[in-house]
């Protein structure tokens, strides 16, 4: 594709999210007495501030400078999408990382200033009228709501493991009964995305992702927890463009999950130069060495944390010293080994029959990427057996 031709695409492009804009600005507002601009003020952020905001969110989503004022615009229509987050089997860990804060971050305000309609952390109601919100919310925005879904779910013969609420439903029939009129369904963490640790070996309560539990299109946004710019850039997304993002083979938004955490590494030089930490406490830990020997999965597993970060950008665990633990991919808790110890004789024994997740981008079979696969284990192998670097 040549500049004149990218250029065309790129009007093409901002003219549909203009179109989508003012569609969604016919929509009733959800929130008649503030705006964003009110709450954003009153938690002490500028409009600069605003700003630099929507311009992040434009480059993390690979769009150019100039849509940050479409961006903007857009987050002032996201309380015309109303949302309905359930919590199946979980931790609420995903929730507390979006929501907690001492300092509210711009996208935490944003995800309190979006209609949710149900969403039992953060409610007053309890019991029956609790339930009685989510039908009603179900019913009145039926079509148009997005269903945001926290936690593995029991399922078949074992979903009376997890019963809700007054009436005795079960996890797995209220998913499916809210899935059935969403406009869109995230799986929010890696619980609700692949099962996570309710479904690790032997899986006593058949504990499923919500794909396998509903029939309808599902994105997955794992992460224990996935980052907060993770979920809202999704939201973000569906918002601009009205369709599912780009996803992998593992139904994951491309924009967030198309390179490893290896590859986006601070210790990456150190990987590539041999030089490992051999135990916490010891002069490569201190000197920021490959964490690789003492069990970082960062080579497996596909994320930004790197770029992101957690706690508003402070930090991510391997830049504190600990190593990625794979937490985004699949039935990590089964393939990943013990957490502070390498993969060694499973480098070859990941996903896709030995293509690790390195296939995970819709790359399964290019015999380039397949010879950087062996390379990467075959490095670590090598790496995880010779004596330390003095």
């Amino acid at each position: 594709m040549n500049f004149k031709e990218k250029d065309t695409t790129y009007d093409s492009l901002y003219a549909s999210f203009e179109e989508r804009i003012k569609k969604l600005q016919k929509l009733p507002r959800l929130k008649e007495d503030t705006s964003i601009e009110e709450v954003i003020k009153e938690h002490g952020f500028s409009r600069r501030d605003f700003m630099k905001w929507a311009s992040a969110a434009t480059a993390m989503l690979a769009l150019p400078a100039n849509f940050t004022p479409l961006m903007a615009e857009a987050i002032k229509v996201a309380d015309r999408l109303p949302i309905i987050w359930l919590h199946m089997a979980e931790c609420t860990g995903c929730t507390e990382a979006l929501l907690r804060s001492a300092n509210p971050s711009i996208d935490s305000l944003i995800f309190d200033y979006i209609s949710l309609e149900y969403q039992e952390t953060i409610m007053t109601a309890v019991g029956w009228q609790a339930e009685q919100n989510l039908e009603h919310a179900i019913e009145k925005y039926k079509g148009r709501y997005i269903l945001m879904v926290e936690g593995g779910i029991p399922a078949g013969d074992s979903s009376h493991y997890l019963t809700i609420g007054g009436h005795g439903k079960h996890g797995e029939q209220i998913s499916i009964d809210a899935s059935e009129h969403a406009a869109a369904i995230f799986a929010i963490g890696t619980c609700s995305s692949f099962g996570g640790v309710q479904a690790a070996a032997p899986n006593p309560t058949n504990a499923q992702a919500l794909s396998k539990v509903v029939d309808k299109p599902v994105i997955n946004v794992p992460g224990c927890p996935p980052g907060e710019k993770n979920i809202v850039g999704t939201l973000m997304h569906y918002l601009l463009y009205g369709t599912l993002p780009a996803l992998d083979v593992f139904n994951r938004p491309k924009w967030a999950y198309r390179l490893r955490i290896h590859d986006l590494c601070e210790r990456r030089g150190h990987f590539d130069a041999g030089e490992f930490v051999e135990h916490f406490g010891d002069e490569g830990a201190k000197d920021g060495y490959c964490l690789y020997k003492v069990g970082c999965k960062g080579p497996y597993t596909f994320n930004n944390c790197s770029k992101q970060k957690f706690n508003q950008g402070t930090s991510w665990p391997i830049q504190v010293g600990f190593g990625c633990m794979g937490c985004s991919e699949p039935d990590f808790w089964d393939t990943m080994g013990t957490v502070n110890e390498p993969l060694r004789d499973r480098l070859y024994h990941t996903a896709f029959g030995g293509l690790g997740a390195d296939a995970t981008a819709d790359r399964i079979g290019i015999g380039l990427l397949t010879a950087t696969a062996v390379g990467i284990a075959a490095h670590a192998a090598i790496a995880a057996v010779k004596p330390p670097k003095k």
